[in-house]
C-alpha cells in the first residue's frame, strides 16, 4: 500500500483527509469517544490545538506519530485495518528545505512498527519511504496547464513559512527555491495581539478564518474591520518580501497553493503587483501529487527489474 502524507504545521494532509497538527498523550488509555492510537506504551489522541512551530519536524516522535494516525486513517477508509500492512511512503519537503531530504526519510525508516488503534493491532512494514518537493508535487496535476508557461512561480502559502519554487516549462528549478517565514500562523497570532490591545477582546485562530472567509461571526464590526485590515497588510508584505527575493509576479504567472493563499485570495487578486495567478484551492494538493509522482516512481521501479531481469536472461 502507498501512504502519501503531507506534514504541515498546521496540519496533516492525506489525499482523503485534514487534521490539525496536534497531539495529546496519556499514560493509560483516556476514557474518551474518539480515535485513540497507542505506540511505545504511551496513548494518543488528536487534539485541536497545533503542536508549537517545529523547523525540524524529526527531533521527537510527534510527527511520526501523527504519520501514523494519518495511515491508520487511510486504512480505515479502505476497510482494510488488519494486523499486517506492508506498506511505502511519500512524504515532501519545502523546495528549500530538500537537501534534507534523506534525513527525513531516515527519521520514518522504522521497519516493523507496532501500533494500535482503536483497539486493532497494527504491524507497519515500511519497505520505501520517498521524499519529493513540496509546491512542485501540487500543481503535478497541473502539467498540462503549467507546460505551456515557459517560467511560472509556484507560492505555496502554509502555516508558518511561505515557499516559492521556479518552474521551467513542468520543470522545477531547485536552484530557485526562496522560503519565508511569513504564513498563517504568524499572521494570526499578529491579528490576535492587535485585537487584544486596540479593541480588549481575546480572540482565536477560528475567529479571524470566520471574518476572512465572510462566515457569520458576532464579532464587533471595528473588530472585524482591524482582522481584515492586518490580513490585507500582511498579504501586501508577503509580495513585498518575494519582490526582494527576485520573485516579481509582474512579470511572471503565478500558481498560489496552501490554506494561507486561500486565506489571502481575495487581496492577492487585487494587488497590482500580480498579474496573473492562478490557485488551487484543495489543502490535499501537496499530498495528492506525493501520491502520484511515488506511483511513477515504483512503476519506474518495477520496469527496471522487469529489464534487468531480461538482461540477465
Amino acid at each position: 500500500m502507498l501512504f502519501a502524507i503531507d506534514h504541515g504545521n498546521s496540519a496533516i494532509k492525506t489525499p482523503n483527509f485534514v487534521f490539525t497538527s496536534g497531539l495529546t498523550d496519556y499514560p493509560v488509555k483516556p476514557p474518551v469517544e474518539m480515535d485513540v492510537l497507542e505506540y511505545n506504551g504511551t496513548f494518543w489522541t488528536l487534539s485541536g490545538e497545533r503542536i508549537p512551530y517545529m523547523r525540524d519536524k524529526t527531533k521527537d516522535d510527534r510527527f511520526f506519530v501523527l504519520s501514523l494516525f494519518a495511515i491508520a486513517k487511510e486504512l480505515q477508509k479502505m476497510n482494510a485495518l488488519q494486523p499486517m500492512v506492508e506498506a511505502e511512503l511519500a512524504i515532501g519537503l519545502p523546495p528549500e528545505h530538500y537537501e534534507l531530504r534523506n534525513r527525513f526519510a531516515e527519521y520514518f525508516k522504522r521497519n516493523s512498527v507496532q501500533f494500535v488503534f482503536n483497539g486493532t493491532p497494527v504491524c507497519l512494514l515500511l519497505r520505501q519511504v520517498m521524499v519529493y518537493p513540496q509546491a512542485y508535487a501540487a500543481v503535478v496535476p497541473q502539467a498540462q496547464i503549467i507546460r505551456q508557461n515557459p517560467r511560472t512561480f509556484v507560492v505555496d502559502i502554509g502555516g508558518f513559512t511561505t515557499d516559492v519554487l521556479l518552474l521551467r516549462g513542468v520543470q522545477p528549478d531547485m536552484q530557485f527555491c526562496r522560503s519565508l517565514e511569513m504564513g498563517a500562523i504568524p499572521m494570526c497570532n499578529s491579528i490576535i495581539g492587535r485585537v487584544s490591545a486596540l479593541h480588549d477582546i481575546k480572540i482565536d485562530d477560528d475567529h479571524i478564518f470566520d471574518v476572512i472567509q465572510g462566515r457569520p461571526t458576532i464579532l464587533p464590526t471595528d473588530v472585524q474591520d482591524t482582522i481584515r485590515a492586518t490580513v490585507k497588510s500582511y498579504a501586501a508584505g508577503i509580495l513585498d518580501k518575494l519582490r526582494e527575493l527576485q520573485v516579481d509576479l509582474r512579470a511572471t504567472p503565478a500558481i498560489f497553493i496552501g490554506g494561507g493563499a486561500a486565506l489571502f485570495r481575495p487581496f492577492i487578486e487585487d494587488s497590482p503587483q500580480v498579474v496573473k495567478a492562478d490557485f488551487i484551492s484543495d489543502p490535499k494538493a501537496n499530498a495528492i501529487g506525493f501520491g502520484m509522482l511515488a506511483t511513477a516512481q515504483i512503476r519506474q521501479q518495477q520496469a527496471q527489474k522487469v529489464g534487468d531481469g531480461f538482461a540477465q536472461g
